[in-house]
């Protein structure tokens, strides 16, 4: 049951982001699963398998970057409408008010643990879609590349 309430509210939530960003409304549901697929990466690595939260961050946010990828070229639509709703259950908005909720009340101790926490999560959110891009990237070119070639013979 946690798996699914997982999936569902993570689909959700990538979905009510589609409706903020103004994505086409017939992207809404696609955007929503590849926004779960990726979320599901990071819970299954997370919680599953006991990575910690920075690689499973990681190889969460690279997921949904090449899903993100694959479905852009199946819908001929933008990969930023498929990456930009599907990010938002992987970024560490909770660390990020638990930081700031330090700094208030004045422990600082616990208020650079936890942003050094926050930075690094989100590092790693940033470089897994880096990679994603560039292994998008990689495979299309090599793909135009093998298509050049078989057209000269």
């Amino acid at each position: 049951m946690f798996w699914l309430l997982n999936f569902i509210f993570s689909c959700i939530a990538s979905l009510f982001f589609c409706i903020i960003f103004d994505a086409p409304k017939r992207m809404y549901m696609w955007a929503g699963l590849v926004g779960a697929c990726g979320w599901m990466v990071y819970i299954v690595l997370f919680r599953g398998l006991e990575l910690h939260t920075i690689y499973a961050s990681f190889f969460g946010s690279l997921a949904l970057g090449l899903l993100s990828h694959i479905m852009a070229r199946i819908k001929k639509e933008p990969v930023i409408i498929f990456m930009v709703p599907g990010i938002i259950p992987l970024v560490p908005g909770g660390l990020a008010f638990d930081t700031t909720k330090s700094l208030v009340i004045l422990q600082f101790g616990n208020a650079v643990k936890t942003m050094l926490e926050v930075t690094l999560i989100a590092g790693a959110i940033a470089a897994g879609l880096l990679f994603a891009d560039q292994i998008a990237r990689l495979v299309v070119s090599g793909k135009s590349t093998l298509l050049k070639k078989q057209s000269l013979k």
